[in-house]
């Protein structure tokens, strides 16, 4: 199981922001697509996560300000990647060690897709619901 069967389900769309928008407008970003963090981009390359946790943070330090500041200042980098190939239980153990919901997931410098944790939980789960389904038909038909 790989990150690359997650996306294969979930897809590869990447909302993302960039580090010169407001923290205001990503937040917006974050509460219309209803989403808890977003890539921060430097054309395909990933150069930070801006995250609900990162808008507490700025909020606690600023203020009111804080709205006003560059995601830049607010975000968290550098990002902590994935690559297509690394198994499920590899990324679930990262986000668990690093304290981490959402990871790029990049080819090279590319990004191809981000996915949250989850995500990750929802595949793990729905596989071991077959797994267990399929030992039912099995037993039953011995």
């Amino acid at each position: 199981m790989t990150i690359a069967a997650i996306l294969g389900n979930k897809g590869r769309e990447v909302i993302s922001i960039t580090a010169q928008q407001s923290v205001g407008d990503a937040v917006a970003v974050l509460a219309t697509r209803r989403v808890g963090a977003v890539p921060v981009m430097e054309g395909n390359r990933v150069v930070g996560i801006f995250s609900e946790r990162d808008v507490i943070h700025a909020i606690h330090a600023h203020g009111a300000d804080a709205m006003a500041r560059s995601v830049g200042d607010t975000m968290t980098a550098p990002p902590i990647t994935v690559t297509p190939g690394e198994a499920v239980i590899g990324a679930l153990s990262l986000m668990t060690r690093r304290r981490i919901r959402h990871l790029p997931v990049v080819e090279g410098d590319t990004v191809i897709g981000f996915v949250s944790i989850g995500d990750l939980v929802k595949y793990r789960i729905d596989r071991i619901e077959a797994d267990a389904e399929a030992m039912r038909s099995y037993i039953q038909s011995a």
